[in-house]
């Protein structure tokens, strides 16, 4: 599991995810996913468009840091689930939860409008 950390022009964190989030997946990038998604309020872009696989544990990484960064006044989105992510997520009930957008545009117009600095 890889961990890209980009920074928009237009301020949004993006944080882009590849490879499985099982168990050891979810390990390797919890710390440093948890760092940048909660310790501050912030419009947070998570691509999940290179993610092959998610387990309950990497949607628990994902539903605790959306709640910490909600918290703080800041809001975190999911783009571009691959199909076998996305119905693992409308499964759990996460689009009741976390946005999901497939639209790139869409999905940073909604943190834009969310979040004000």
């Amino acid at each position: 599991m890889e961990l890209t950390v980009t920074r928009q022009d237009d301020g949004i964190l993006h944080l882009s995810l590849s490879g499985r989030l099982d168990i050891a997946g979810t390990g390797e990038v919890e710390n440093k996913f948890t760092f940048q998604t909660s310790t501050q309020k912030e419009a947070v872009l998570v691509d999940l468009s290179e993610v092959t696989f998610i387990a309950s544990i990497g949607m628990r990484l994902l539903l605790s840091n959306a709640r910490a960064q909600s918290q703080r006044g800041g809001l975190m989105v999911l783009y571009n689930p691959q199909p076998l992510v996305k119905d693992a997520l409308v499964t759990a009930g996460f689009e009741q939860l976390i946005p999901m957008y497939d639209d790139f545009d869409k999905a940073c117009e909604a943190l834009q409008t969310a979040v004000t600095p």
